[in-house]
């Protein structure tokens, strides 16, 4: 939606975003319908298309912002204080346990794959998350350069997207055969790297 909503507009809003999150995480996206999501909500039908007129498929790519947004503020408040390695560590042991109760059921990749990747709405989606949370970790890593904890001469950026990279493998590597194993492993070694320095 564009137009602006008064705070009572939002906040119906919101809840039936998060009713519907919360019935595909149960059910799955195919097997979730509107009426289940009225139901769970109280909302009318009138109430759903007044904020979802396209129906099912706005309300779908809503439930992706949504699950994206959690993706990031479940790794609150660590993520955003990475300023010394004993914050790193707990990022990194938070992150993990996130992931290790999520399981191999993604709901985000679950509306994403129904949706379909390479569609805009869901591409905007990810690429979204994937500039906010590269910048959280960026941020952190400049934090450091600048108590000189890492490397000054290290191009922050280009270290953020790698350490980005070895978490998405490995929750991709979670979702296929439910071992944390290879996030573990990609976060030590990032981690690793980043407290190294050139001789």
């Amino acid at each position: 939606m564009t137009r602006a909503l008064t705070p009572k507009g939002a906040a119906t809003r919101g809840r039936i975003v998060e009713g519907a999150a919360a019935e595909i995480r149960e059910r799955g996206v195919v097997s979730t319908t509107l009426e289940d999501v009225m139901a769970r909500t109280r909302t009318s039908k009138s109430q759903l298309f007044h904020y979802f007129p396209q129906g099912k498929e706005e309300l779908l790519l809503a439930v992706a912002q949504f699950e994206a947004d959690l993706v990031l503020s479940d790794q609150q408040p660590q993520l955003g204080d990475l300023s010394t390695w004993a914050a790193w560590t707990r990022w990194r042991d938070a992150l993990v346990e996130r992931y290790r109760a999520q399981g191999q059921s993604c709901p985000l990749a679950m509306v994403n794959s129904h949706l379909g990747r390479n569609t805009p709405g869901a591409q905007a989606v990810v690429a979204g998350l994937v500039d906010r949370w590269q910048g959280e970790i960026r941020a952190g890593i400049e934090r450091m350069q600048s108590s000189g904890d890492v490397d000054p001469g290290l191009d922050a950026g280009a270290a953020a997207a790698a350490v980005l990279a070895g978490i998405q493998g490995g929750v991709g590597l979670l979702l296929a055969t439910g071992s944390t194993a290879h996030l573990e492993a990609a976060l030590d070694v990032a981690l690793a790297h980043l407290r190294s320095r050139p001789a």
